[in-house]
């Protein structure tokens, strides 16, 4: 049996973050399906600027829709081609779905970074793309930021699936669970059903040990007196920081609102575990894969960190153990001013940031495919 197999057998499901043409059409998530249990497909701005913006597998499709909608904007030209991609992956993804009763055998598309900060453009946006792509097996990514909370939970009401992309801190990810319930429980008002309606929260990790590792390494050189100490966390904030945000989740799922909304049938918004490729080549390669396998949640990786864990990663229920040594580990990176809020609050504005300049050069790679006679 496959170890992501194994892995999906402990509660915690495999999902692809990585969309591409020539992978589609050479069957490649078909055999990720087949051979590791995958179910489910993440994308977004930085993915599809690798797949669109270098190499010649779009021009065809590009070509074809420039000749039937000349002058196009360069914005419905690349929807055009993401929406392709989306509904391909989609379609391989259906039998997914439909074996799982909606529970998974999603994937993901993002509403513009443009419009982060724009809660009503958020929302028409999402309800564009819903109806475009027009599978019930799609999730809108919007991203976790103060104008996302309001977007996500009039998205849900609308019975659009919902993945909350950029989130960082515990807070955020407390807003954004709370407007997926909100978004829920006006759909009960309605009399409107609430069952096949999904959502994942999309938690980032390894940014975070990125940002304060590199703020431990310069005060170690700094010849800071609580070295030992600081040298004690490197590499743990992270992971402690998703404990402790999936112990809120088993609260919340036990508390009189989720209840009320679990017995009209309403599925738990899973915590999904993102940016889990190892930046630091001091960590094994595999360790946001190993440290958060639990029930109800799901880890979205990179073709490279797929193969690592498929070669060498270890199935064990990790995300429920040593829930105290995260407190302790954050307790510690709060008393020796690391100011992880801090930290979380500017890697959501780089986050944003970075998705908009993948997407500016996603674009201006596509606009200077124009064809000469337009």
């Amino acid at each position: 049996m496959s170890t992501l197999k194994d892995m999906s057998a402990a509660g915690c499901a495999v999902w692809l973050d990585f969309v591409d043409r020539k992978f589609l059409e050479a069957g490649g998530l078909d055999a990720l399906v087949a051979e590791d249990g995958l179910t489910g497909v993440t994308s977004n701005p930085s993915i599809f600027e690798k797949a669109m913006g270098h190499g010649d597998a779009y021009d065809g499709t590009l070509a074809a829709f420039d000749k039937e909608n000349p002058g196009a904007a360069t914005i419905d030209r690349y929807e055009h081609l993401a929406i392709q991609d989306i509904k391909a992956a989609a379609e391989t993804l259906r039998p997914v779905y439909d074996r799982l009763d909606a529970r998974d055998g999603y994937v993901s598309l993002e509403v513009s970074p443009y419009i982060a900060d724009d809660t009503d453009a958020t929302i028409a946006e999402a309800e564009k793309l819903w109806h475009a792509v027009d599978r019930p097996n799609l999730m809108i990514k919007i991203p976790g930021t103060p104008a996302g909370a309001p977007a996500i939970a009039a998205t849900i009401a609308k019975g659009i699936n919902v993945n909350v992309t950029l989130l960082f801190s515990q807070e955020s990810y407390a807003r954004v669970a709370e407007a997926y319930a909100m978004g829920l429980e006006e759909r009960v008002k309605k009399g409107e059903p609430v069952d096949r309606i999904a959502s994942v929260a999309s938690f980032f990790v390894s940014r975070i040990d990125s940002s304060i590792d590199k703020a431990i390494d310069q005060r170690v050189k700094d010849g800071d007196p609580e070295a030992e100490a600081l040298k004690a966390i490197r590499g743990k904030v992270a992971i402690a920081n998703a404990k402790l945000a999936y112990q809120w989740y088993l609260d919340f799922i036990k508390s009189d609102r989720w209840q009320a909304l679990a017995a009209k049938g309403a599925q738990p918004q899973r915590l999904l575990w993102a940016s889990t490729g190892t930046k630091d080549p001091a960590y094994p390669d595999t360790l946001y894969v190993d440290t958060l396998i639990g029930p109800d949640t799901v880890n979205t990786m990179p073709p490279k960190t797929m193969d690592a864990f498929r070669e060498r990663g270890t199935v064990a229920n990790t995300l429920t153990a040593d829930v105290d040594e995260a407190r302790h580990v954050l307790a510690e990176a709060e008393r020796l001013g690391l100011d992880l809020n801090g930290v979380t609050g500017r890697l959501v504005e780089e986050g944003v940031a970075s998705f908009t300049t993948a997407f500016d050069d996603l674009l201006g790679a596509i606009a200077k495919k124009q064809p000469a006679e337009a």
